[in-house]
Formats: C-alpha cells, sequence, structure tokens
C-alpha cells in the first residue's frame, strides 16, 4: 500500500508539471502573438505615415518647390493682329475689284491715256481711284524728272511741290514690282521711302524710257498699270526741255503739274 501511495504521489507531480509546463508554453506562445499582433500594427502605421509624408513631399515638389513644371502654354486664341502698317484714310484694297481700270491723266496740255491693273496691285490702285475720285491729284506738280543711261521717267503727284511724303498717309505691301528691276517704259509705278516696303503714299512715276531701278532691302516698286497713249507727247513737250542746272536727276525744266486725272 505505502509504494502504491508513492507512485500515486509521482503522479500526481508529473501531471501537476506537464500543467506548469504546459501553461508555460501557452502564457509565451500567447505573448508572441500578441507582440506580433502590436508589431503588425506599428508596421503598418508607421507605414501610413511614411506614405503620408513622401505624398506630401510630393505634392509640395510638384507645385511650389524645385520641380515645379513649367506652365502649359495657353491654347486660347488670341485677337488677330490688325496692324498692317498702313497710316492714314487707305482705302480697302477690295475697291480695285480685281478688273482693268482705265482713265485720262493730263500733264499740263499733255493728254495721257492709261490703264490701271486692279487685279496686279490691288492696295495701290485702290489708292489710286480713291484719290482722283476725291479731286487730290489736280493741282500737285510732277516735281521730278530723271533722264540717264539706265532710265527715263517722271514723278508726280507732290503736294508741296519738293516731293515730300505726307506723314498722314501711307500705305503697304509692295505689289507688282519690276522683275529684275525692270520697269519697261509706259509703266506706272508708286514711288516710297527706300527701304520701307509701306512708305507708298500718293505719288507716282511715269516711265517714258526703259529703266532699270535695283530693288533696294525690301524689294521694288509697285507697278500699277501703263500709259496707252500720249507718251510722245510727253516726251516731246517736257522731257525735251530738260532738267534744271542740265543734271540727269532734279526738276525738270518745264514747270510740270497734274491738270486732270479721270478713271473709270
Amino acid at each position: 500500500m505505502v509504494a502504491s501511495s508513492k507512485r500515486h504521489s509521482r503522479e500526481q507531480r508529473d501531471a501537476r508539471e506537464r500543467l506548469r509546463l504546459y501553461t508555460a508554453r501557452a502564457s509565451v506562445h500567447e505573448q508572441t502573438v500578441a507582440r506580433r499582433k502590436r508589431d503588425n500594427v506599428l508596421a503598418v502605421g508607421v507605414g501610413l505615415v511614411i506614405i503620408a509624408l513622401v505624398s506630401t513631399a510630393q505634392v509640395f515638389y510638384f507645385s511650389a518647390g524645385p520641380g515645379t513644371p513649367e506652365p502649359a502654354p495657353s491654347f486660347t486664341e488670341e485677337p488677330e493682329a490688325t496692324d498692317s502698317g498702313n497710316v492714314g484714310d487707305v482705302p480697302d484694297p477690295a475697291l480695285a475689284e480685281a478688273r482693268t481700270w482705265t482713265g485720262e491723266l493730263t500733264l499740263n496740255d499733255v493728254a495721257l491715256g492709261i490703264e490701271l491693273d486692279g487685279a496686279a496691285a490691288p492696295q495701290a490702285v485702290a489708292s489710286l481711284v480713291d484719290s482722283a475720285a476725291s479731286d487730290y491729284y489736280v493741282g500737285t506738280t510732277c516735281h521730278r524728272l530723271v533722264v540717264t543711261d539706265s532710265a527715263g521717267l517722271i514723278q508726280c503727284g507732290s503736294l508741296d511741290g519738293t516731293g515730300a511724303s505726307d506723314p498722314d498717309y501711307s500705305y503697304g505691301p509692295i505689289e507688282n514690282s519690276g522683275v529684275g528691276g525692270f520697269y519697261p517704259a509706259g509703266s506706272i509705278a508708286m514711288a516710297r521711302t527706300g527701304d520701307d516696303a509701306f512708305s507708298n503714299g500718293r505719288q507716282f512715276f511715269i516711265v517714258f524710257d526703259d529703266a532699270i531701278i535695283p530693288d533696294d532691302t525690301v524689294g521694288g516698286y509697285s507697278i500699277v498699270g501703263q500709259v496707252t497713249s500720249g507718251l510722245e507727247d510727253l516726251q516731246s513737250e517736257i522731257v525735251a526741255g530738260g532738267i534744271v542746272d542740265d543734271a540727269q536727276d532734279g526738276a525738270p525744266v518745264t514747270a510740270t503739274s497734274i491738270t486732270g486725272f479721270t478713271i473709270q
């Protein structure tokens, strides 16, 4: 009986020891699981904080910092420029109607039949038609005569008799200029200031002997039409009188003015 009692006591001790070890292992396991949960939660929280900080930094970098992108170009249409370089009450080129105008230009008593090409030089022809209709030309002078080996022409339409341009009236562009600087006899072309394509005014020149007039930096001179009759009378009654001081380029000895200018 004593042995049996001892064996029973030892079994109880062993059972208690097994229970203690099991309880200890279970406690360690529970602590490990709890610690892993805490670590996972902490890791997720830290990750979210890092993502938030990175996102904030990127937003700052690309919106206000050195990484700010260049503004995208605007594709809003701008109003079309209307400044053509014309000065004064210059008529619309449409006035020329892209047709041939005929008329008569009288210098002193010399009547010249003329044709103006509204298709080739619409702006210049519109200006001539409008100016003639308003009686601008009658009374203006032909202040310059050129007679050289390379050109023969007379320039007309000067309001003050000196050939000075009108600061209140000018236009462009150059139209139908002489090819290679060549202006055949009979050509009527607009005078302008050198190196300025928008300095055409109301003055023009009539070529009575084939002329070579070199282009300047902006081109040549707008040919608006031609003389169809009376060119021989112009030469015999005005050009033959010569140039003041026997010059090749200057005021004609025979004072000349426009006494009539009609276009239809």
